[in-house]
This record gives C-alpha cells, structure tokens and sequence, in this order.
C-alpha cells in the first residue's frame, strides 16, 4: 500500500522549531529524520501512533523495530532506499505496526527528501497518522460496491439462464441450480401458479414444509402467496414474529424449520398476475432497500420467464394431441406375430414432428408395417403425417403391392397443398413364409434382431421421400425380398432414435445395434428401453418405432398370399420374384412339388417380360377348399393372349406354354382391364413339417 507519487510536504528548513499545530488537531504526528547522524526525532503525537511512550525511545529508528509485524520493516526500509537512491523528492506508504497490547494498526507516513547542492539526501521530515478508520471506511464502501455488483450478477446471471427455460420445471431449476438462491441468502423457494382462481404449489419449498391441504389454495386464503397476488404488492416477512402473527394458518407447519424471515412476491406479466414466488431465509431478519428492490428485479424477470414457459407447454400439448389423435390409437392383434410401438415426443415447446407408425391387417395371413417422418416439426406436419398415414393404409388395404402403395403415396403428397416431404419404410410381411417384401423411400435403414440376441443393420435399396419422388418423375421404388424367421425381430424407427450430437448417422446407426444387442430379449421392455435411451442423451427430436417379431409355424386357414412386381430389364427383380416363389412353395408345404412350381412360374414371369411391353405383377397364394391348391399369377399390362405352339427341333423359344401344361394341373388366361392374368395351379395334398426356411439366395438385399 505504497504511495510513491505523493507531493512533497511543504515544511520549514529548521522544523521542528515551529510545529504545525493543523497537524496535531487532525490527529498527525511528525518525525524529522537526519540521515547523517541516523537520528530521528517524533514528536508526542507521532509516538501515539506508534503507541510508544516517550520515555521508551531513544531517538533511534530501530528502537521501533519492536512494533512492526513481521515483513512490514523491511518492505518499508526498501520503499525508502529506493526512493532515496531514484532521486525521488518525497515517498508515501501504508503499513502496519502492533500495538502494545497485540493488536494491530494500519498507519500511514509520508515523507519528504530534503537533498543538497550535489543531490545527496541528508534529511527526511515527514508525518505519519492512524490509518486505520479511514480503511475500514474504504473497506465498507468497496465491500458495498461489491454487494451490489454481486447483487446485480446474480439478477443478470440467473436471468440469462432463465432465457433457456421452455418448461416450468426448466425455470424452477434454474432458481435452485444457478446458485441464485445461494447468492441472496435464501434457504429455499416456494412457487405457485395461478389457474382458473385457484393457485397450484409447483415448487414446495424445503423438504418438510408441505402442508397438507395447500396443492390448490384460493386467492382470498390467509396465505402469503394468496395476499401478493391479491394486493399485487410484495409481502417481507421481516421476523419470526412477524410470520406467525400474520399467517396463523401457515406458521405452525414451518415453525420447526428454522425460518426467521421471507420474501413474496407477485409474478406479473403484462399487467396481470400469473403465480407468486416466496423466498425462505434462516438466520435473517429484515430487509434493506437495496434487497427489497433487487428481489422486485428478480420476480419481474422470473415472472417473464415463466408466462414463456407456460405457453410453451401448453402449445406443446395441444400440438402432442394432435399427433397422438393422428396416430392409431390401438394395434391390433396379429395372429403369428408379435408387435411393439412407441412414439417419444420431443419436448421443446410447440416444436413436434410427423413421426409416426402403422401396422396394417391384411388378408391371407400378410401384416403390413409402416413407419415414417413428414418433414418439419409443427403442426402442420402431424396434421400432413395424418393424412399420409390414412392415405398409405388405404391403398395397403386395397391390395397393391409395396411399390404401387409409395408410389400412389408419393403422388397424393405431391398433389397436397403442402411444402413438405416425408420419408417412409413400407415393409409387407407374410407370417406363414416369413417373407418380407420391404420398400424404402428416402428413410434409414432397418435392423433384424436375431433369436440369438445379434442385430445388424439391413441395408435396403430406396427411392426418393414421398412427394420428391412425384415431383422428379422419379416413382419406381425397388422392391427387397427378406426372409423373418421364426424369433426374428424386424426393427423400423425414425432418425430421432440414433441421431446423435458430434456423430454421423452410420455412427449412430453402430451404436444402435451395439445396444440392442446388450438389451432385453421381451420385445415391450426393449421397447421401453430404445426410449429411455434418448431421453438419457437428451435427444431433441421426436422418435417413432415400430418392433415385428414372427412367431413360428403360422398357418393362416385361408391360406397364405404373396405379391412381388417384376420390372422389365431389372434382374434384380426377376430373382427376387423367383425367391419368392421358392419361399411360398416351401413354406406352404409344397415342397414335393417345388421344382414344378418354380419352373413353371419362371416361365411366366419370363413370358411376360419378353412378349409385353411392361413390367409384371407376380402372385403366389394357396386357394382353400378340401383340396389345397397353390395358385401362380402372372399379370401384365398386354391385351394380347398367349397361345401354344410347338418349338420344332432346332427352335430355341416356344416351349413355355407347353411346360406350363404339362408341369401345372390347369392353367388359364384371363383378361383384366387393360391387360391380362396368366395363372396355373398346382395339387398340393399334404404340408411338409415346419422347419427352418431357406437361405437367402445371392443378391437378395439382405
């Protein structure tokens, strides 16, 4: 605490012969140091200071060495030295000395260097005071300057934080967590918002201080969050005294807590109240101006906050119950298999996705499974995502294959008065073969749970997001043919379950499958246990899954029923109708039969192709009735109706008819519209034993 730049005093040449009697009235004593005989004389004043009596000192600097602390000589006799050997005219400097009986002073000296001709100092007069009022005064006004800058942090801090908060709970934890509670002193808050003239505790204070019958209070009870929202004013509670003369009702309850004072106050937003907010202190009583107009701040900012936050809520509800109005409201039964859904809104505010899912009943022992996600997270895109839902059912239920179903999905969309595309999986399953026919348009991959506890990701040939598709002319949607075995598990999800922050989607899509793998074998609680996933990461976007697991040796009483489209100049398709076929013809108890089954339907799948100027449209069902017939259909988009010819020795076609005939039971032609069904039948008089399906052949997208 050194003052080098101080002035040099202005003091006669032969002082102290004439002392200052201003100095003696204002507390300050002198000294007049002679360097050259080392002698320094203090006056009485100066030796009060000191707290040495004059019959204690011998004139000698170092006869005071005995009244200052540790440290504090020596910094002092090195601030002298230097400015002695710097050139410098005077020196100022607080320090310290002990008084006699222990205790310690703050003193302050300045100086003045008296130098001669050749700049040698020879003398030093100067003053020195008791300093120690005027640093506790000091002390005082920076500790108060501090208070309130801490104050006004705390009010800034904690309404930063509270420009976070979306929900109730975000603004009452941020007043616990932020330490704002800490830096005013309370204990603990109590919170209440106003509905419908009632006002509802949502924060209950310390643990312990409910009181029963207090969840719901009215306005015009003897309460205090009742009175400050009555009178609009804040209530300070300044006393215990004061507590229980004016709430008699409330005091008994808290007594016991060791509250001594509080504060209320009245959480208004524009103009009218919205709850009350009630800060609880022990081991204080009152409240100066400074507290009492810093806690004001406080509320108003909470008060703010918290109107956000509850609008935020009830937007958020209001666009939750839509989707869940848009989503199925049960799912049905599925003889054969076994299903798990769960939709997880995002909670941030009104911000809600299109996320849904669908499962579909369909005839001959076929289920039909969607999941999908509208762009954008609002309420218009649940209100879109429940007219594309109605839309894919409607057309699934109709009978279209996977393909036609996107891509009539894809038109409507298009056709919408709306900006938004969505993403979907359509996966149709037959439980008795375990066949899955699975189209993918712009959405991420499937896995397959195996009955072994694996996972692994099913990576699936797409198309464009419905409504892009349509836009671009773009509406062809590979068809990929899996086969679900008994125990096997079919997972579709949106991306909300394995996007996550700092990783890419191949990345989450691993993690995913790691965890499934660790997971619960009972397909609800893995269900519940993919949810409780997100919710620990903090995921921000809505999740929709949707879990199939095929149960062994189902057998339909009608029989089963398969659809595969077959694209011209697509080899990919024309074998994956093939494995179709051998998968039916296995599964169906065909498996005498099998060799004349395929190869007389390959004939007419390759037929078609060859003599028509489209695609075909495949489909294996069994026919029920005392004798079990398996029934293939091949219909295209030709009027022209085939007919046998012999193929002469040399000749390499004209022999497919003539297979068909004599492989098959009957067959027949039949006209459709603008094109036609070539079919034929097949006896099957017993079932094989279930057992395992066959492997997926090479290609299959699995």
């Amino acid at each position: 605490m050194v003052d080098r730049a101080a002035g040099a005093l202005s003091l006669p040449d032969d002082w102290p012969a004439h002392p200052d009697l201003s100095l003696a009235l204002n507390r300050m004593g002198s000294f007049d140091w002679d360097l050259d005989s080392g002698l320094m004389h203090l006056d009485q004043p100066a030796l009060d200071v000191f707290d040495t009596p004059a019959d204690a000192y011998d004139g000698r600097p170092e006869t005071l060495a005995s009244r200052f602390p540790r440290g504090e000589s020596t910094r002092l006799d090195g601030l002298v030295s230097q400015a002695l050997k710097d050139g410098s005219t005077s020196y100022g400097a607080y320090f310290r000395i002990r008084c006699r009986d222990g205790t310690l002073r703050w003193t302050h000296t300045q100086g003045s260097i008296l130098r001669d001709t050749a700049g040698r100092p020879h003398r030093i007069i100067g003053i020195v005071r008791d300093a120690t009022q005027e640093l506790a005064d000091s002390t005082a006004r920076v500790e108060l300057d501090a208070e309130r800058r801490r104050q006004t942090s705390v009010v800034e801090s904690t309404t930063a934080a509270l420009a976070h908060a979306r929900t109730v709970k975000d603004v009452i934890d941020v007043l616990k967590d932020s330490h704002g509670l800490e830096h005013l002193g309370a204990t603990s808050l109590v919170m209440g918002l106003l509905e419908a003239g009632r006002i509802r505790l949502v924060a209950e204070g310390p643990e312990g201080s409910f009181v029963p019958g207090t969840r719901y209070t009215r306005v015009d009870e003897q309460y205090p969050m009742s009175e400050v929202i009555r009178t609009l004013a804040p209530r300070f509670i300044e006393s215990k005294e004061d507590f229980a003369t004016s709430y008699p009702r409330l005091w008994p309850h808290i007594s016991g807590l060791g509250i001594t004072s509080a504060a209320y106050m009245p959480l208004i937003a524009q103009a009218r109240p919205i709850g009350a907010l009630g800060l609880l202190y022990r081991e204080k009583t009152g409240f100066t101006t400074e507290e009492r107009n810093l806690l004001v701040a406080l509320g108003s900012s909470i008060a703010q906050s918290l109107q956000r936050a509850v609008l935020f809520e009830q937007e958020h509800d209001l666009a939750e119950g839509l989707q869940q109005a848009m989503l199925p409201r049960r799912i049905p039964s599925v003889p054969g298999a076994q299903i798990a859904v769960r939709y997880r809104s995002a909670r941030l505010g009104r911000d809600i996705g299109g996320d849904w899912y669908d499962v579909i009943p369909l005839p001959g022992g076929r289920v039909g499974a969607i999941i999908g996600d509208v762009q954008g997270h609002d309420t218009h895109a649940a209100a879109v995502m429940g007219q594309l839902r109605i839309v894919l059912r409607a057309y699934a239920a109709e009978g279209h294959t996977p393909a036609t179903v996107m891509a009539r999905a894809s038109v409507f969309l298009h056709e919408l008065d709306t900006d938004r595309f969505a993403t979907c999986i359509y996966a149709e399953a037959d439980l008795t073969t375990g066949v899955v026919q699975m189209v993918r348009a712009g959405h991420i991959d499937p896995l397959l749970l195996g009955a072994d506890g694996d996972c692994r990701r099913l990576p699936v040939d797409g198309g464009l997001p419905l409504g892009l598709s349509a836009e671009f002319g773009r509406l062809e949607y590979p068809v990929a043919t899996l086969e679900l075995d008994p125990g096997q598990t079919l997972l579709l999800c949106t991306d909300g379950l394995v996007e996550q922050p700092g990783a890419d989607l191949d990345d989450g899509m691993q993690l995913l499958t790691v965890m499934i793998r660790g997971g619960p074998k009972n397909l609800q609680l893995l269900a519940d246990r993919l949810c409780e996933e997100v919710d620990e990461r903090g995921g921000e976007d809505d999740v929709a899954i949707l879990l199939l697991r095929r149960h062994g040796a189902y057998a339909p009483r009608s029989g089963g029923r398969l659809q595969q489209h077959v694209a011209q100049n697509d080899p990919e398709a024309l074998s994956s109708g093939r494995h179709m076929i051998r998968a039916a013809v296995r599964a169906w108890g065909a498996a005498e039969r099998s060799d004349e089954i395929e190869l007389a339907a390959d004939e007419l799948i390759t037929n078609a192709l060859m003599h028509t100027d489209g695609g075909a449209i495949v489909t294996a069902r069994v026919l029920p009735g005392p004798e079990r017939r398996l029934r293939v259909e091949v219909e295209d988009s030709s009027s022209a109706l085939p007919r046998r010819r012999e193929a002469g020795e040399s000749g390499v076609s004209g022999r497919g008819l003539m297979l068909v005939d004599r492989l098959a039971d009957v067959w027949g032609v039949e006209s459709r519209g603008s094109g036609k069904c070539v079919w034929c039948e097949f006896a099957v008089p017993g079932r094989a034993a279930a057992g395992r399906p066959p492997e997926l052949p090479d290609g299959n997208p699995m």
